[in-house]
């Protein structure tokens, strides 16, 4: 499901659609660093792992673009911490 992550670049955000719903991660990009600022799962969708496939698929997006990773966002973070793959890309 991460390979369906799209960047909307236009809102500064990544985006998920599931079953009619938009889950979101809000960042800001500079310097080649994405922060990601905000992560919202509707909650219909709460529980099926959107949440997670969401922002695995920022990560994977970062790491394909060579950017850092700065999560200030409380559930990014918290993903980045269990998945010590991802250990890299954070500043």
């Amino acid at each position: 499901m991460s390979n369906n992550v799209r960047d909307n670049t236009k809102l500064h955000r990544f985006e998920l659609d599931a079953d009619g719903h938009i889950a979101f991660s809000e960042y800001q990009r500079a310097a080649g660093v994405l922060t990601i600022r905000h992560t919202e799962v509707p909650k219909e969708l709460e529980g099926r792992g959107i949440g997670s496939a969401l922002i695995r698929g920022v990560l994977d997006t970062a790491r394909a673009q060579g950017l850092k990773v700065k999560p200030v966002c409380p559930f990014a973070k918290a993903y980045v911490e269990r998945h010590p793959k991802y250990a890299d890309l954070t500043q």
